[in-house]
């Protein structure tokens, strides 16, 4: 299983060195066809996206989170901006898989 990065060039530069292939968007047509484009990769697990791509295709983002067990789609924040509110590991898992974790779960 591997991780696919859509993000700004920034962002998926530290990705990059890290091994973590992935595409670098600007505009929603971008996030959309990026994302279409990591749905056909038979070994994507994971896709990692920042917020800023979601939010620029949200229908597709919360269709594929609804409707397919894999890949895991987890949001991240951008250069741009801070989340509202900040998310602990926690808050990720829960988000993206839908498992509560308890406190004894995370160290």
């Amino acid at each position: 299983m591997k991780f696919f990065c859509i993000a700004d060039e920034d962002t998926l530069r530290g990705f990059r060195l890290a091994g973590v292939d992935g595409r670098v968007v600007v505009t929603a047509d971008e996030s959309r066809q990026a994302i279409e484009d990591a749905l056909r990769l038979p070994e994507c697990g994971i896709i990692i996206i920042t917020g800023d791509a979601a939010d620029a295709a949200r229908d597709l983002v919360d269709a594929v989170r609804l409707e397919r067990d894999c890949p895991l789609i987890i949001e991240i924040p951008g250069p741009k901006g801070k989340p509202p509110e900040a998310k602990g590991l926690r808050r990720f898992v829960q988000e993206a898989v839908g498992i509560r974790l308890s406190q004894s779960e995370v160290p």
